[in-house]
Order: structure tokens, then C-alpha cells, then sequence
């Protein structure tokens, strides 16, 4: 049995995933310094994290964030944080030359930990999977199996929507291969500008 109005659902999450968020400013910016195949493990890090909030906040802390903010004030300023380190990361990286062998040296690990890490510690997901998943899902019938069906959904374009970013990256490296800084210093700008917003509209009380 398919969720409640699961089209409606599916338009919900397209238009979030094209929609260039943290993750994807993440994936753009991994793409022209390391590659596609790098972005892979960064993209599986983002969905780990999600079906991960997606399971607890369904089945075990869904009322206990409304209840008690400060845990939600917690990963914002966790957040925050890490997107300020990535941005310098980002930053000080060298770009990767589209013709170049060199392997980098991050690790797959990395990689993993950085889409985990951008993803696991955003408070509007936190926010968005027990506000917006419940309103799909029928809790008179078999509510597991629709849950399972929402979030396979979800990880699936999300991930497709990340390696989409991804493969855009590496078409637009050519328009930028003679300043290659570039992409670095506006995708580090606006890690900046997205934590900065955070801290100022994100409140939770």
C-alpha cells in the first residue's frame, strides 16, 4: 500500500533536492576539487545520516525534539561549526585539474564523514522528517511499510540529486579552468552565508 498523497510527497522532495542547499553547495564544490567518484561517498554519508534522523525521529525522539529545544539548539551550533570548517576547507583545498591522475589525499572515509556530518547536523532535517512524514503516512495501516516506502523514496532522489550536482560540476570546470580559485571562494562564501543565515533564523525555544 502506497503512503497518503504520494505524489504530493514526491513533488515535496524534487523541488527541496533541486533546490541548492548545503549538501549540494558540499557536493559542487568536492566535485571540481576531487572528482565525481569522490562525490559518491559524500553523497552516501548525506543519506546515511538522513535515513538515520528519518528512523529515530519517526519511532523514538519525533515528540522528545518538540519538548525539548535545546537539543535542536545543540546540533544547529554543531552544525554551524562544521560548515564554517568546511568552508575553509574548501577554501585552502588546491583544485583538481581535469586532466590530472593525482589522487587526493582524503580518504573515502572522509568523504563519508563530511555528507554525513553536513547532513546529520542540520536542524531542519531534524525538523523535517517528523513534521513532514507523519503527514504521508496512514497510522491506522501497515504505518512501517509506508514509512520504508517514503524514506526509500527520499534517499534515492536525494542521493540521484546529489551525483546530479555532481555531474554538473564537472561540465561547468571547463568554463572556470583559467582562475581555478574560483569555485572554491564562492562555494566557501556561501558555506559562510548559510551558517550565518542559520544562526540568525534558526531559534528554537
Amino acid at each position: 500500500m502506497l503512503p497518503l498523497d504520494f505524489i504530493l510527497f514526491l513533488q515535496i522532495i524534487i523541488f527541496l533536492f533541486i533546490t541548492p542547499g548545503t549538501p549540494r553547495i558540499v557536493i559542487v564544490s568536492y566535485s571540481m576539487n576531487y572528482g565525481v567518484q569522490k562525490c559518491l561517498w559524500t553523497a552516501l554519508g548525506d543519506i546515511t545520516a538522513n535515513f538515520i534522523q528519518a528512523t529515530l525521529v519517526i519511532f523514538v525522539l519525533g515528540s522528545f525534539f518538540s519538548d525539548n529545544p535545546n537539543f535542536l539548539n545543540t546540533f544547529k551550533w554543531i552544525g554551524v561549526f562544521y560548515l564554517f570548517y568546511l568552508a575553509y576547507d574548501v577554501y585552502k583545498s588546491a583544485p583538481k585539474d581535469i586532466n590530472s591522475k593525482i589522487i587526493t589525499s582524503k580518504t573515502f572515509i572522509s568523504f563519508f564523514k563530511d555528507g554525513f556530518l553536513v547532513a546529520g547536523t542540520s536542524p531542519k532535517a531534524w525538523l523535517f522528517f517528523p513534521l513532514i512524514f507523519p503527514q504521508f503516512i496512514d497510522f491506522n495501516s501497515n504505518y512501517v511499510v509506508q514509512f520504508f516506502i517514503l524514506i526509500t523514496t527520499y534517499v534515492v532522489l536525494d542521493f540521484l540529486s546529489l551525483i546530479g550536482y555532481a555531474l554538473l560540476a564537472q561540465k561547468l570546470i571547463s568554463w572556470i579552468k583559467t582562475n581555478p580559485k574560483t569555485i572554491n571562494t564562492i562555494s566557501a562564501s556561501v558555506l559562510v552565508l548559510i551558517a550565518s543565515i542559520i544562526i540568525i533564523t534558526q531559534q528554537y525555544y
